[in-house]
């Protein structure tokens, strides 16, 4: 009887209060992200030199920068750069490391060796200095940032789906399927890569975090998307002046990164352990 009426409760079990948190944050966000109108009715650009370095009111709820903008409304149009960037740069990863690691698990033993071995080299740099490296090379720029970052976490991707091709591709559904004469193509699309992309989107979800924080850093050292466009990272950096005057210029967009990286983890935390089987 007990035995019977333990998974009953596991299975009725609440959610997490602090991931219940974490969803709505990132839903705001993701409205902040597709309509930022809808969040922030002042423009993010409109300067006001008699309202500069104004404290929290009724008017500005954020207060306004040393230009006079409306903070709250460049921290939430800056959701669109920073968290925007993040994601197209993630995909990126995502889309052409799966299919490096596919291709590393499946090539013959030299071919795969050798893409193994490019992965560990460039896994063995620092993701923000390899994507420092690409923005030497390419230059500052939104989508230049994004191919930064994109490439710089192309090994995380590859190496994972590599490791769980070699686990698939000698499953007994892929022998049997060989067995009865499909086509490599054909076993590939239908019985390895869909099983084999199974941790991505756990990784993918953390990795968002990781990318919004290198797009940040990126930004505040001037090679991200170029003032006066709105994105957390060049507020921070244009707010350091200001930090004993006006703090909150610097507090608002820091808090807004942090509760967005902090939110996708724990977001990522919860579908790991729902992957490996664990109670939420």
């Amino acid at each position: 009887m007990m035995a019977v009426a333990a998974p009953a409760l596991r299975l009725g079990a609440r959610p997490r209060p602090g991931l219940v948190l974490a969803l709505l944050v990132l839903a705001v966000l993701v409205v902040a992200v597709a309509a930022p109108g809808l969040v922030a009715r002042a423009d993010p650009l409109a300067a006001d030199p008699l309202r500069a370095l104004a404290p929290p009111g009724a008017g500005h709820p954020l207060g306004t920068d040393h230009l006079g903008r409306d903070v709250f409304a460049r921290v939430v149009y800056g959701a669109r750069h920073s968290l925007g960037i993040g994601v197209l740069a993630t995909a990126l990863a995502v889309g052409v490391g799966s299919l490096l690691g596919l291709a590393a698990g499946l090539a013959a033993r030299l071919a795969g060796e050798a893409l193994a071995r490019l992965f560990d080299v460039l896994s063995s740099f620092p993701e923000l200095l390899l994507a420092l490296l690409v923005i030497a090379i390419t230059g500052p720029g939104t989508w230049n940032v994004v191919a930064a970052i994109g490439i710089a976490q192309i090994p995380t991707y590859a190496r994972v789906v590599r490791a769980q091709t070699f686990v698939v591709r000698r499953s007994g559904y892929v022998e049997q399927a060989v067995t009865f004469g499909h086509s490599r193509a054909r076993v590939v699309a239908r019985h390895v890569l869909p099983n084999v992309v199974g941790p991505v989107p756990v990784l993918a979800t953390m990795g968002i975090g990781q990318a919004v924080i290198a797009t940040s850093g990126l930004s505040f050292l001037g090679m991200g998307p170029q003032p006066p466009a709105p994105e957390w990272g060049t507020m921070l950096a244009e707010s350091r002046d200001y930090l004993r005057v006006a703090p909150w210029v610097a507090f608002s967009p820091g808090v807004a990164l942090t509760l967005s990286v902090v939110c996708l983890t724990v977001a990522g935390r919860h579908l790991q352990r729902r992957f490996e089987g664990r109670t939420p």
